[in-house]
């Protein structure tokens, strides 16, 4: 399996290539990247098909295999959105791939995309039909730590730049949203010339994009950031999110890393302990430490403070608990996120 960003130019462009990511903007321009390429080399003639479990996959097993009516070479696009072909799909995915198995592209050239992948979907017959047989592009995601680092690449790439201070202030304010952050670099290279670009430049031209979602608010309280926990917890609120939700979200997490926790303090393994949660990739990296930071007398607290939280949420009183939930629940994702062990 190869595991590239790209495909040098003086190499030959595959039969088969798989892109996967969880990020939309990555995907699509390494796609873009691909299509612009092959169209130059004269794949012309196109065909996308966006398929799940349901989807007539011998359609795609035709497109591919059947020569073009005026001698065009053949672009073929697979979107998996899913991540999950279905068994006459995984059986078709399984035939392109012996078909392709490390050819260069000779008269069609099949691209399949495909979103972050489990441990479990990797290991599938499918997958690992398709990782073997073609050139993979597997872009992982620019986790928080990154952003400011991607945000000046790109800056760049376009001759600009902003302070350390900036790159932060602009990275919280599209919170996870690549395709946000896009548009407002794209932004600023339209509004201003080459060179640094000033704190109020900056601030005027920046609208507030941030994606807030609970899974965000999951990790920041995990990993025990808690200025970024309140501020989308806040932006939560502000967007109208379902309170229910964004407890589920929370005590879910909680529930079974007290269980992990508790393992653990029992003499089991970390690693077998994170699995039985199910707990895997990054998420188990983050669990992880999580466990590690904070003590299972915490964990333990925080379960029983998630069940008060649920109660107030259904307008019943709890002793001791504030009477809004969002500033109760606001409380409970702080006494994991300001824990420390010891």
């Amino acid at each position: 399996m190869a595991t590239i960003s790209a495909i040098p130019a003086n190499k030959a462009l595959p039969a088969l290539c798989v892109i996967i990511s969880g990020e939309p903007l990555l995907a699509l321009e390494a796609v873009d990247a691909l299509r612009e390429r092959a169209r130059k080399e004269g794949f012309t003639e196109r065909h996308h098909f966006m398929m799940d479990g349901k989807s007539d996959w011998n359609a795609l097993l035709s497109a591919g295999g059947s020569g073009s009516l005026f001698g065009d070479r053949q672009w073929v696009e697979v979107s998996l959105p899913g991540g999950k072909p279905g068994k006459t799909g995984a059986d078709v995915l399984v035939q392109l791939a012996q078909r392709a198995q490390g050819l260069p592209a000779a008269d069609v050239m099949t691209v399949i995309r495909l979103p972050a992948l489990d441990r479990m979907t990797r290991e599938s017959r499918w997958a690992k039909a398709l990782m073997g047989a073609a050139v993979v592009i597997d872009l992982g995601p620019i986790n928080r730590q990154a952003l400011p680092g991607w945000i000046s690449q790109r800056l760049a790439s376009q001759a600009q730049s902003l302070s350390a201070e900036m790159l932060q202030w602009l990275a919280d304010r599209v919170e996870g949203n690549l395709l946000a952050a896009h548009q407002e670099i794209m932004k600023l290279s339209l509004l201003y010339p080459e060179g640094e670009i000033s704190e109020a430049q900056c601030q005027s031209a920046v609208m507030n994009v941030a994606r807030y979602d609970v899974f965000s608010l999951r990790d920041a309280m995990l990993e025990g950031d808690s200025p970024r926990m309140l501020r989308i917890l806040w932006g939560l609120k502000a967007e109208g999110e379902a309170l229910p939700l964004v407890l589920w979200s929370i005590g879910e997490e909680i529930r079974s890393l007290q269980k992990v926790s508790q393992a653990v303090a029992g003499g089991q393994a970390m690693a077998a302990a994170l699995k039985a949660q199910r707990f895997f990739g990054v998420r188990e990296q983050r669990a992880r430490r999580a466990v590690e930071r904070v003590p299972l007398k915490r964990w333990t607290r925080a379960v029983s403070h998630a069940h008060d939280v649920d109660r107030i949420i259904k307008g019943i009183p709890v002793a001791d608990r504030l009477p809004d939930p969002w500033e109760e629940m606001a409380r409970l994702a702080m006494g994991i996120a300001a824990s420390r062990a010891g």
